[in-house]
């Protein structure tokens, strides 16, 4: 299992699971931005969660991807979190 997510990994996943367009880059301002003023909802929240456990082996309820996977940035700082946890 990988050690880290990166602003990338991310913006591949949500590109292959939840529909992030091709054209949109997660960097910058945007990565700051909450994904609920993106159009995405709880139920693609969920979804990426999913997808982030399924990929990195982490565990994240639906309350936690609820709760904590508010943007792209603290999505990566969460996930980053939990990986850092489980290598100790």
């Amino acid at each position: 299992m990988p050690k880290h997510i990166t602003i990338d990994d991310l913006t591949e996943i949500m590109r292959s699971s939840i529909g992030l367009d091709d054209d949109v880059e997660l960097t910058g301002d945007r990565s700051e931005m909450d994904f609920a003023d993106m159009g995405y909802d709880s139920l693609a929240l969920i979804e990426l969660a999913s997808q982030l456990q399924h990929r990195f082996g982490v565990k994240i309820s639906d309350d936690e991807a609820l709760e904590r996977l508010r943007s792209p940035h603290t999505a990566v700082s969460y996930v980053n979190e939990q990986l850092a946890g489980q290598a100790v």
